[in-house]
């Protein structure tokens, strides 16, 4: 099982650096001391503490509360044409990075797609040779190195792959398109939502005509948590509200690091997205 990539300590540190709340202000809002917030950003858990600095972040207490005691978890997701593959970017025992990418296939005409690359692409293509899959395109959802690391092996693998990127993220070799523009996987449809904020044109590709909608959101959302607003804090919010929770709660949501998860369990265990609960 993939554990959860954040902590509650991750939330409350990526909320305070995209707002610019410095804890001064924040204790003087809730009057909560500075120590306390510190401690807090240190991992110490006080619930009176984080109930009273919560609703001054826009941040869930409760699912807080559940993430500092792990006492919740997304349901496994098992569809036929859709396959996760996470692989170590960063092998610090100490501070391990795992990175995610997926595999998509109509099963019907076994074309298949793949979602970047994810730190190590074998996985994914050894499944693309045990299934007979032919692997026709590869998305990528955003252009941080360890997403597309493996793109060359992928593209020596597969000579005439089309490789797809938004145009206001590029990188070379990749056809450009525009958030909007569709594409297609056999018989499934693929339609492209613009969620930035964590990266420049960071892109949600929902796939449709699989047993449930998929949404390969790359680090705009992971599951009890999402990517820093590296870019954008409020955009990164924003969009997630505008692209990602408008879909249906059955969508499966595919993040580029932690667990699958759903549209409907982040609206019921997402700390970022209080206004669902």
């Amino acid at each position: 099982m993939i554990p959860l990539e954040d902590n509650f300590e991750d939330v409350i540190g990526k909320t305070l650096r995209g707002s610019g709340l410095a804890d001064g202000v924040l204790s003087f809002l809730t009057n909560v001391e500075t120590s306390v917030i510190e401690k807090i950003k240190d991992g110490e858990f006080d619930e009176d503490a984080v109930h009273a600095i919560a609703p001054s972040l826009g941040l869930d207490a409760d699912s807080l509360l559940e993430l500092a005691n792990k006492s919740w978890h997304p349901e496994p997701v098992a569809i036929d044409g859709l396959f996760q593959s996470n692989t170590v970017f960063d092998p610090d025992p100490d501070d391990m990075m795992t990175v995610n990418s997926y595999l998509i296939w109509d099963p019907q005409t076994k074309e298949a797609a793949l979602f970047d690359t994810g730190a190590n692409a074998d996985e994914a293509l050894a499944k693309v040779e045990e299934l007979g899959l032919e692997l026709k395109t590869l998305f990528i959802t955003h252009t941080h190195i360890d997403h597309i690391i493996d793109r060359e092996k992928v593209i020596a693998a597969n000579p005439g792959i089309r490789v797809l990127v938004n145009a206001k993220e590029a990188v070379a070799g990749a056809e450009r398109f525009a958030a909007g523009d569709t594409f297609s996987i056999g018989t499934l449809r693929v339609s492209t939502r613009l969620t930035w904020g964590h990266s420049p044109a960071g892109t949600t590709y929902v796939v449709n005509g699989l047993s449930r909608p998929v949404a390969v959101v790359g680090d705009a959302l992971f599951a009890q948590s999402m990517g820093g607003g590296v870019i954008s804090f409020r955009d990164a919010l924003a969009t997630n509200r505008e692209q990602i929770f408008t879909l249906e709660d059955q969508t499966v949501v595919c993040p580029g690091h932690g667990p699958m998860t759903s549209v409907g369990e982040e609206k019921a265990h997402n700390p970022f997205f209080p206004e669902f609960k």
